[in-house]
């Protein structure tokens, strides 16, 4: 049976970036997958009906580009192709009024009226400093390349996103707030809840935030195919119970969360390490649905018609009400929703004038209560007849989540909650969180820095302290 250096568990973006980065050093490597197909949470399948591909998990990959190892290797060679909305998100108000992220920020800052020195203000440093702040913020704690930008960075990204509201003026320079930073899924009082939202603003101007034609299986395709030209080799339908079944290696690098690593039997990890992962705390799940529809969703405002993400939670003040009572195990009526119809911008994902939508909510964590109901009618509130056009739907909840994807515990896509506590101390209390108790041991999930999102530098960093502790190469972005 053939030896391997190293062997990655698990297919998603952190495994393949793990692999790559040691196989582009010369070192063979084997990726091995439960499922039957590679892409963990970048797969696309015909859900619903013949001829209309879903995406089963993200859909709009704002992070896609904006990550340093995303951008270092040559994906467009391998099939990968991005195409772009008009606008990067919308975010429509029961008044008739909307908050846009333009791809330009001077739009999105005109468009804000009053409120637009106070975003310009916030957006345009991380804009022009993103090279560098991406390569201090995706990764590990430790000593800043450029310590004058992140310290600027880091006064705002450290705020509660309520504090970061207080500065807007407008209803819907609030909202639009309200909506980037619930993306971090977690009550926006919580502190460091303003980072995520800087981020995807700032990205979304940069990079856009860019739809992959033909699904986002097509992104786990091009990162195979790369991997594979470099030597590498990928054994699908193959779950890891015990490592002591797998080929001999070297090295394990495990593209699990902390509740996984416990169940895998062989890793000979210690006790106090064990208890570690024990600790690890995850947020709330998701509650997807996916439709074929037989016409695009029927927005009343224009500017949601030809956005990549639409924020549907109607005013700040009910977001962050309704994403409390979420956090704390209530079955809220009128959830925050993120909405995408990448069909509008992708023509190859159905067949001929008919459509696909992609939704969630965030829930309980765990959750079995079945939220289409609410879901549906958050859409219907801000686009009349869309109920008409559902042709076929199909929907996830968190068990069924976790089921399809052991990575998504209780329905939590991030890995864990990523509030304070666990922003850069995950999934333990170390300044190489990628290593465990076993030195030749690794973990490399969203549940290492910098967290959850299609960016690979989990993967990346991991791999990064294994050729560093083993082979003696130090590699950087």
């Amino acid at each position: 049976m053939k030896k391997y250096d190293a062997i990655i568990i698990g297919s998603g973006p952190n495994g393949f970036a793990a692999a790559i980065t040691l196989q582009q050093q010369g070192l063979s490597t084997l990726i091995v997958e439960g499922a039957n197909t590679t892409g963990g949470g970048m797969r696309t399948k015909e859900l619903t009906l013949p001829g209309f591909k879903h995406d089963v998990c993200s859909a709009i990959h704002p992070m896609a580009m904006a990550s340093p190892f995303m951008r270092s290797i040559p994906l467009k060679e391998y099939g990968l192709e991005f195409t772009q909305a008009t606008y990067a998100a919308a975010h429509p108000l029961d008044s008739g009024d909307a908050g846009v992220l333009y791809h330009s920020l001077e739009e999105t800052a005109q468009h804000l009226g009053v409120d637009a020195q106070t975003y310009t203000r916030l957006i345009l440093p991380i804009i022009n400093r993103w090279e560098s702040l991406a390569l201090d913020t995706m990764g590990p704690l430790r000593f800043p390349r450029h310590p004058l930008d992140l310290a600027s960075f880091g006064l705002n990204a450290l705020k509660p996103a309520t504090w970061t509201a207080s500065s807007f003026k407008t209803k819907k320079a609030k909202a639009l707030w309200a909506g980037m930073a619930a993306h971090g899924i977690q009550p926006l009082s919580n502190w460091a809840t303003s980072a995520i939202g800087l981020v995807l603003m700032a990205v979304g101007h940069r990079y856009g935030w860019p739809i992959p034609k033909n699904g986002s299986q097509s992104i786990a395709d091009a990162l195979a195919a790369y991997y594979i030209s470099l030597g590498g080799e990928i054994q699908t339908g193959c779950w890891v119970k015990d490592t002591r079944e797998l080929p001999q290696h070297k090295i394990l690098i495990l593209d699990l969360t902390p509740k996984q690593v416990l169940r895998v039997e062989g890793l000979q990890l210690h006790d106090s390490y064990r208890k570690q992962l024990r600790k690890y705390r995850y947020g709330m799940g998701v509650f997807k649905v996916d439709w074929a529809l037989s016409d695009a969703t029927p927005f009343k405002d224009a500017y949601s018609q030809q956005a990549a993400t639409v924020h549907l939670g109607n005013t700040y003040d009910e977001i962050i009400r309704n994403e409390l009572h979420s956090h704390s195990g209530q079955v809220v009526e009128k959830p925050f929703v993120l909405f995408a119809q990448p069909s509008q911008f992708d023509k190859s994902r159905t067949p001929e004038g008919k459509h696909i939508g992609w939704a969630y909510c965030h829930v309980p964590n765990g959750s079995i209560v079945d939220f289409t109901t609410h879901i549906e009618n958050q859409i219907e509130r801000f686009a009349p007849g869309f109920k008409d056009t559902i042709l076929a739907r199909h929907t996830f909840n968190p068990t069924q989540m976790e089921a399809y994807n052991p990575n998504y515990i209780g329905g939590d896509i991030n890995g864990g909650v990523m509030d304070i506590f666990q922003l850069y101390t995950r999934p333990t209390l170390s300044l190489t969180p990628y290593r465990t108790s076993n030195k030749n041991v690794y973990i490399a999930s969203s549940s290492t820095p910098p967290g959850g999102g299609v960016h690979g530098m989990c993967g990346f960093h991991a791999a990064r302290f294994v050729l560093k502790d083993h082979f003696n190469i130090d590699v950087m972005l």
